[in-house]
């Protein structure tokens, strides 16, 4: 018996025993569980902590948005912009209600009710996580979206999203909610490049964001949580999906009705959205186009001050003109206008071109090169970034006009072609090989004679040739100008550089550095506008003499720039071209007609343009046909977009166009008896014009052997008249003595007309071998000498009738005008015969008859 209640009670010391440790390892694994509860508390604290202590700093500067800036042209149109990000700003105050409350229904309903975090959403992402796995389910707020968007990058972990929230929290302590919304509404991407609910609202809907109706804010809304996936160009039915759900959502919260819904979501998105094709949206959203004037913008831009043009959101003001800009990528880019030489050793011909305003500077259009930026962005820019020797085109600039301006030289300078040494050894050559001996500055200009140019360079001086061209934007230094100089040998150039110096002809002197910036605008409302360098390079009678002679480069039928002719426009204009050294043609096999650079350089009182072509690579040459492409491009450009009635070049009132004997020096104007073909008008600066009158062609009037001693005295004052500039100052005899002139000469002529061809024959004989002599000693063309011989067969019958006639008229009057002067007789007596003479010499061969001045 009590060993039964010794069992029993075993039994029930063992029971509550088992009880004992039931409950203790029930109490052990809640203390463990709590223990581990804690312990991942504070881990999780702890690594939050670690994590927290890694964000970023919340930087004022990070919240800035990169905004694109726009480009505009000369009339105030946006041609391009520049930057990732095409956004404009709106502020909170012109954020209509309807389109807050469908961002809000969509994106954090809570959000005025939450410091940064949603608990709400946070538990039910952190569900979904553990469910469906990490990364199924955002719960960031607005608020962590601006924090992500300025801060942080997109990745998704544990430490990113700390960060996030941690941001998120201390965000909220220094911006205002209504603060936060703008931000990011304005940071908020809409596929398409597309930055910003104002942006997004005028790129689909072409409307400002106050006018939206509900289908478009829904639609607006809803395209943030996967932007390409709802692009509604791409991609209608996604958006019209998302569009009805975010609805649906502003009904659930309350903010619209059932009514206002349904009909919302009836509407066709094709009916809401502007028609585009992809070419337009491309040109809306990385426009292709003037991408040489756009990448020269950049680059000034850059060089200007402290700008991040593709962040700052600046509005740029350019001097474009887009349709010469156009015209000239059209040309340049196909083979419709220009028959274009081919590749050469796999490599492309190309061109540089640029177009500026004559008179104020502005670039107009800028050819970068054939098919330019085709292949990379920002490339090589053949209108700027060349630097090649200028040929030819630096004549005007380095030696004549700088000779105009300091020693005053007229048009008819006269300067000798011939066999030249440069100082330091080797022998120049013209373009032809040939010499033309004494010829006028303007012949050496429009044929493009070499040693003339030469020396006019070392005559003006190479210190004053310096200081010249460097007033025409170049930088020269006058230790490294040689005389190869004077003809394009030296330093390397680019068409802006020479555009620039070539417009200050056609703008009376006056230098304007070539721009393309007018001014910006910064986002803050702050505008920069820019200067440029200006001044008077040279006179006004400098710049329109060489403008005279450049002219007949493109009028003279023998000129070397008569391809860049355009009819009905008064251009004027230089070509140039260089060359290769013997050992770089040898070394290349370039035979002796090649040339690595053509360039022509011309100009209206509208427009100046300056053309290089040729190859990237110089050992490819140019053949003599190839090089007349610049002239080509310069006429088609000017043709496609000069304006009508285009001014003249006008001629100061201090320069004198004055009629000269060709070959004169010094220069003596033409005279009654000068042949047409001799005679060229050139112009003087007032007060250099020439006085005398030359004598070359005016017949002999000698009176015969047995003239008296009165006979000599009016054949001299013949002879003086002849030869006199100032006939018309003579004193008027008086009335009676100009009658009995006028008898005596109707007698003379009657009483030698049957003797005068006669004697006109031996006269003839006589007066045409001295003749022959004189033309051989002239610089002139082999046609010279045929013209001379006419006019001196004239000369000699008027010669005969006014000797005779000379004699028995002054017989006569000796017993009827004693008391009058003799000499002034005898002179009136003269001229009236000549004129007489003159008249019936006109009845025969009008080609003979001397011109007058």
């Amino acid at each position: 018996m009590t060993h039964k209640n010794s069992r029993t009670e075993k039994k029930k010391k063992r029971q509550n025993n088992q009880s004992k440790k039931k409950k203790s390892l029930l109490f052990k694994i809640l203390v463990t569980l709590i223990l581990l509860m804690i312990a991942a508390i504070l881990t999780g604290g702890s690594l939050f902590a670690y994590y927290a202590s890694q964000a970023p700093t919340l930087n004022k500067e990070d919240l800035i948005d990169p905004i694109a800036s726009e480009v505009l042209d000369k009339n105030g149109d946006v041609i391009t912009r520049l930057g990732t990000e095409n956004r404009e700003l709106i502020d909170y105050e012109d954020i209509p209600l309807i389109v807050e409350e469908a961002v809000l229904a969509t994106e954090d309903i809570r959000f005025y009710d939450h410091y940064g975090v949603d608990p709400i959403r946070l538990g039910k992402a952190v569900f979904a996580n553990i469910t469906e796995g990490f990364g199924s389910e955002g719960a960031s707020t607005i608020t962590q979206q601006v924090i992500k968007q300025s801060f942080l990058t997109s990745e998704k972990s544990l430490e990113r999203k700390a960060q996030e929230a941690w941001l998120a929290f201390k965000f909220e302590q220094d911006y205002s909610k209504t603060e936060i919304l703008e931000m990011y509404l304005n940071k908020t991407y809409y596929s398409d490049s597309i930055y910003g609910i104002e942006t997004a609202a005028n790129y689909y809907f072409d409307k400002s964001i106050d006018e939206l109706s509900l289908s478009e804010s829904a639609l607006l809304a809803g395209i943030p949580q996967s932007p390409n996936n709802y692009n509604p160009y791409d991609y209608p039915e996604k958006a019209t999906e998302r569009r009805n759900t975010v609805l649906y959502l502003m009904n659930y919260h309350d903010q619209i009705t059932v009514e206002e819904m349904e009909q919302a979501q009836q509407v066709a998105i094709t009916d809401d959205v502007v028609e585009r094709d992809q070419e337009e949206r491309a040109q809306l959203t990385n426009n292709q186009g003037d991408k040489a004037f756009i990448d020269y913008v950049v680059e000034q831009l850059d060089e200007m001050g402290n700008y991040n043009i593709f962040e700052d959101g600046l509005t740029i003001h350019t001097t474009l003109d887009p349709d010469a800009q156009s015209n000239l990528e059209e040309i340049l880019n196909s083979d419709d206008m220009i028959d274009f030489p081919a590749d050469k050793n796999g490599e492309p011909f190309q061109a540089g071109v640029t177009l500026l305003d004559t008179q104020s500077g502005a670039i107009r259009a800028i050819g970068g090169g054939r098919n330019y930026g085709s292949e990379v962005q920002r490339g090589f820019n053949f209108a700027t970034d060349i630097s090649r020797q200028p040929g030819s085109v630096i004549k005007p600039l380095l030696d004549y006009a700088p000779a105009i301006e300091n020693n005053q030289w007229s048009t008819a300078h006269i300067i000798e072609d011939e066999a030249f040494e440069y100082e330091d050894g080797g022998e120049p050559e013209n373009w032809d090989g040939e010499f033309k001996g004494e010829i006028s500055i303007r012949e050496a200009l429009w044929d493009s004679r070499n040693i003339p140019a030469i020396k006019v360079f070392n005559e003006v001086g190479h210190e004053n040739a310096v200081e010249f061209i460097n007033g025409l934007g170049f930088n020269y230094d006058e230790e490294e100008v040689y005389e190869s100089s004077a003809i394009g040998g030296g330093s390397g150039t680019n068409p802006t550089e020479i555009a620039g110096a070539y417009a200050a002809f056609g703008n009376k002197g006056v230098y304007n550095e070539p721009y393309a910036i007018t001014k910006v605008e910064r986002r803050d409302g702050s505008v920069e506008e820019f200067s440029y360098e200006t001044n008077a390079a040279m006179k006004a009678s400098t710049a329109y003499m060489i403008t005279d002679m450049l002219k007949e480069v493109i009028e003279n039928p023998q000129g070397t720039g008569t391809t860049a002719a355009v009819s009905g426009l008064e251009i004027a204009g230089k070509t140039g071209t260089t060359n290769y050294t013997d050992d770089f043609k040898q070394a290349n096999n370039i035979d002796s007609g090649g040339a690595p650079d053509s360039w022509f350089a011309g100009y209206t009182t509208q427009y100046t343009a300056a053309i290089w072509t040729g190859y990237k690579d110089r050992s490819n040459p140019l053949s003599q046909t190839e090089r007349k492409t610049a002239q080509k491009l310069f006429s088609s450009l000017m043709s496609e977009i000069s304006g009508e009635d285009i001014a003249n070049f006008e001629r100061p009132d201090n320069i004198l166009e004055i009629e000269v004997e060709k070959g004169s020096d010094p220069v003596e104007r033409a005279s009654a008896y000068t042949p047409v073909d001799q005679i060229s008008a050139e112009l003087f600066l007032e007060g250099h014009e020439p006085s005398e009158v030359s004598d070359q062609f005016v017949p002999d009037l000698s009176p015969p052997s047995n003239s008296t001693n009165e006979e000599d005295d009016d054949g001299d004052s013949t002879e003086s008249d002849s030869n006199s500039a100032s006939d018309s100052e003579e004193e008027e005899t008086e009335a009676s003595s100009e009658t009995d002139e006028e008898e005596s000469t109707e007698t003379e002529e009657e009483s030698n007309n049957s003797n005068e061809e006669e004697e006109t024959t031996e006269e003839t004989t006589e007066e045409t071998e001295p003749s022959s002599d004189t033309e051989g000693e002239e610089s002139t063309e082999t046609d010279d000498g045929s013209n001379s011989s006419n006019e001196e067969e004239e000369s000699t019958e008027e010669t005969e009738e006014e000797s005779t006639g000379t004699g028995e008229e002054t017989s006569d009057e000796t017993e009827e005008q004693q008391s009058s002067n003799e000499n002034e007789t005898s002179s009136e007596t003269a001229e009236e015969e000549t004129a007489d003479t003159d008249n019936e010499s006109g009845e025969g061969d009008q080609q003979d008859q001397p011109s007058t001045e």
